[in-house]
């Protein structure tokens, strides 16, 4: 019985390096399907045949051939099924505007523009568009650039990368080794990957291998770190937790959007837009806990507002009805947000999602709140809830992305369930 534990220990873990050596672990989007699939078969049956030769080695006569051809097989298949179902689901993500990458193309010539139609023709590889950056005193590509898609030069290269959500800096255009160093040296500090077409920078990038974007030989000079097993498992987490919510509450919610129906003229849920990672706008959903009109109000009552900056918030806020005050008290408007957390707009852990016109009012250091997911409940709401300043409001919200990790999303959740019970909602 050990022997055979052993044996299929060893077998899962010469996969999985087998698969590392193949390369099947990088982005889906730098990886050809039909190649992918082949790759994953060729590991498995290496695998396969180093098991057959480890039974051989330790006379494990007692199991039979046709079980370890039949291992085999069904891991082969279930492998591709599962990279199949998972480049499906990234897609459709990726149709959302989910999970997609932000892209500014230095230069403005015939190269730049063939990588961004590529880009663009190419939807299931995730890329989004946002600019070209001319470099000094260059014209090339003027006659057919349209103003609008130059958002700026090299020196406001970091800027608009802060601005507008940028993953990846592409390089498509000649320039000299310094300036293409410092910006290494600068999208090292910001996180952002950097790449460039090859054979334009001789001695800058000998080393580094070729990865094709599409059909499109790009060399990358400089990779962000990402915590993706991480993410993979937050994301996991997020959607069974949000099942199991709605699932075991669907009672409460009902009775919830009956009270509601019962107590005040108007709809059960209010849906607003709302900005989420990368500044992706979604409708975030709750139970109705005020007015019909109570948009239409705001205005009205703008001088009672209790925080400063860019929040708003009154704790006797009229317009709120008196089952309203009530859900506040206990979270229990927060309740439909877990259908957002299922569908990918929201996780449980993340800063609070904020309106469009707060964006518009932010800072650009105030954009790193949207780095990520947003979240039901956050680092604020545990620690920070009664603290009125907006600067205290973001300092909570950056301290939660550098020091982001799955033990501190158990212990925000933990800390949430303990608010909640104590009824300190507004």
């Amino acid at each position: 019985m050990w022997i055979l534990l052993a044996l299929l220990f060893g077998f899962t873990s010469t996969l999985i390096v087998i698969s590392r050596r193949m390369h099947l672990y990088t982005p889906a989007r730098l990886t050809n399907f039909l190649h992918e699939q082949r790759l994953s078969a060729q590991a498995c049956l290496t695998s396969g045949l180093l098991l057959t030769g480890a039974l051989y080695l330790v006379h494990a006569i007692y199991v039979p051939r046709g079980i370890v051809l039949l291992t085999v097989l069904l891991v082969t298949i279930a492998l591709g099924l599962r990279r199949l179902i998972y480049r499906v689901f990234l897609y459709r993500r990726f149709d959302r505007g989910l999970d997609t990458r932000n892209v500014l193309i230095v230069g403005t010539g015939p190269e730049a523009h063939a990588l961004r139609h590529h880009l663009d023709s190419i939807k299931h590889l995730g890329y989004r568009f946002k600019g070209f950056v001319a470099l000094p005193g260059s014209a090339c590509g003027a006659s057919f650039t349209a103003a609008e898609d130059v958002v700026g030069t090299l020196d406001s290269l970091f800027q608009n990368v802060r601005k507008r959500f940028i993953d990846e800096i592409f390089f498509t255009a000649h320039c000299e080794r310094k300036i293409v160093q410092d910006v290494l040296e600068q999208a090292r500090v910001h996180g952002v990957d950097l790449r460039m077409v090859p054979d334009l920078y001789d001695g800058v990038a000998w080393d580094n291998p070729i990865e094709y974007i599409g059909q499109f030989p790009t060399m990358p000079l400089h990779r962000g770190e990402v915590p993706e097993f991480g993410l993979f498992f937050k994301r996991v987490f997020d959607a069974t937790f949000s099942f199991l919510v709605l699932t075991v509450f669907s009672p409460l919610l009902i009775a919830v959007a009956i009270a509601i129906k019962l107590d005040s003229p108007g709809p059960v849920f209010y849906a607003s837009e709302r900005i989420g990672k990368k500044g992706v706008v979604f409708r975030c959903i709750k139970f109705r806990t005020m007015v019909r009109d109570a948009d239409q109000r705001r205005s009205e009552i703008m001088h009672m507002n209790e925080r400063d900056g860019v929040l708003f918030k009154i704790s006797n806020d009229p317009r709120i009805t008196r089952l309203g005050r009530f859900l506040r008290k206990y979270s229990l408007d927060e309740l439909p947000q877990f259908c957002n957390v299922l569908v990918g707009d929201m996780s449980i852990v993340g800063p609070r999602p904020p309106l469009a016109g707060e964006v518009s009012r932010y800072d650009l250091c105030h954009l790193r709140r949207l780095d990520v997911t947003p979240g039901i409940t956050g680092l604020w709401q545990v620690q920070g809830r009664q603290n009125p300043s907006f600067a205290s409001y973001v300092s909570f919200d950056v301290s939660y992305i550098d020091n982001w990790s799955i033990w501190l999303d158990f212990k925000i959740i933990v800390r949430t369930i303990a608010v909640v019970f104590s009824g300190t909602g507004t």
